[in-house]
Formats: C-alpha cells, structure tokens, sequence
C-alpha cells in the first residue's frame, strides 16, 4: 500500500512537471517587430522574410503569440522612435524587437543619436509594459574602421545600460557570402533569411517564456 502511494506521488510529480513544461508559453503574446528593409522582406517574396520565418515556427512549436511586423523600408532609429508611441498604443505588444540603425550607418549619421533613439525606444517600450530584444547589424568596412566599430558597439552599449537581451549580429554566419544576398549586396536573399532567424531565436526565445 505505502508503495502504491509513492507510485501516485510520483506520477503526480511528473504530470506537474510536464504540465509545467507544456504550459511554460501558455499565456498568449503580442511581438512587435520595429526594422527596416532587412525585417520587411525588401526584394523577398512574401513569407520568405525572417519575421515570417519565426511566425511559422511560433506556430510550429505551438506557442500562442501573434506577430505585428510594423517594418518599413528606409526606416532610421528617428523614423522608429516617432512611429513607436502610436505602434504600442494600437498593438500593447507585450514583446517589442528593435532591429533598427542600419540605415542610420549606410547614411553616416551620428552614432550617438541613434544610441539615443535606441534607448528612447528600449524607454518607451517598458513604459508601455514589453521586454524588448534588439538586434545588431554591422556596417561594411568601407564606413571606416571608426565608424563601423563605434556604430557595432552601439548596440552592445544600449544592451547592457538598459539590461535587455540582444542579438549581436542578425548577419552572424554569412555576411562574408556574396552569394547570399541580393544585386546590392546589402539585402540577403531568401536563403539568409533561416540564418537570420537562427541568430534571433535563441535570445527571443526565453522572453517568449516569461509570463
């Protein structure tokens, strides 16, 4: 008899546990994606971006969470940081990513005003009640060694000042592949676009776990 209830116990136990398991994404979620070309599938057919690509793997895992991607081509941290207020308003995202700056590089803007945009918007987001995650680009070194290791260590900065997550590189794995990216060698091709995903994921995904 004492063993059977042990048995029970046990049984109990793991029931928990795998319901724990199971239920650890259980509450739904809303994440806004705030990016420019390289998030709104620039040159891509549609559904072949990375932020489909997660969509399609959210839904894949069986996690409840709603994809808003409010990517516009062109977009810089200023254009971001106007946008934003109206976005969390309309959306009450509860996870905002940032994957914003690069267009602020390729026109050789100062990097302490897109640093300051960056956390503007880290700012604006936890006043609106989201986890952020920003994501990291590097510019060509054709920029100047200078300017591309201050505008790459932006990011990194902005990260561990506002102690959010952050996806160093979003082109980590295939920056130095031509054959990767599209005719101006500055937009990845559809076959990127897993890669990319693949180097947001594992920073996303313990957000997506946090009730």
């Amino acid at each position: 008899m004492i063993m059977f209830k042990n048995i029970v116990r046990c049984f109990a136990v793991l029931i928990l546990l795998f319901s724990a398991a199971t239920n650890a994404y259980s509450a739904s979620k809303t994440v806004l994606v705030v990016g420019d070309s390289l998030s709104a599938e620039y040159g891509l057919a549609r559904g072949d971006g990375w932020v489909a690509l997660l969509d399609q793997r959210l839904k894949e895992q069986k996690i409840s969470a709603s994809i808003v991607n409010a990517s516009v081509s062109g977009e810089t941290t200023s254009g971001g940081r106007t946008r934003l207020p109206a976005l969390l308003s309309k959306h009450k995202p509860d996870i905002v990513i940032i994957e914003l700056g690069a267009n602020d590089g390729l026109r050789g803007l100062p990097v302490a005003a897109a640093q300051a945009n960056l956390r503007a918007m880290v700012g604006a987001s936890r006043e609106a009640g989201a986890r952020v995650l920003l994501v990291g680009i590097r510019m060509p070194p054709n920029y100047g060694r200078d300017y591309a290791d201050k505008f790459f260590a932006m990011y990194s900065a902005v990260s561990k000042d506002e102690k959010i997550p952050l996806a160093p590189f979003m082109f980590e794995g295939f920056a130095q592949k031509p054959e990767l990216f599209q005719a101006d060698r500055i937009h990845p091709l559809a076959a990127a676009h897993p890669i990319i995903l693949g180097n947001i994921w594992p920073h996303l995904q313990p957000i997506l776990k946090t009730k």
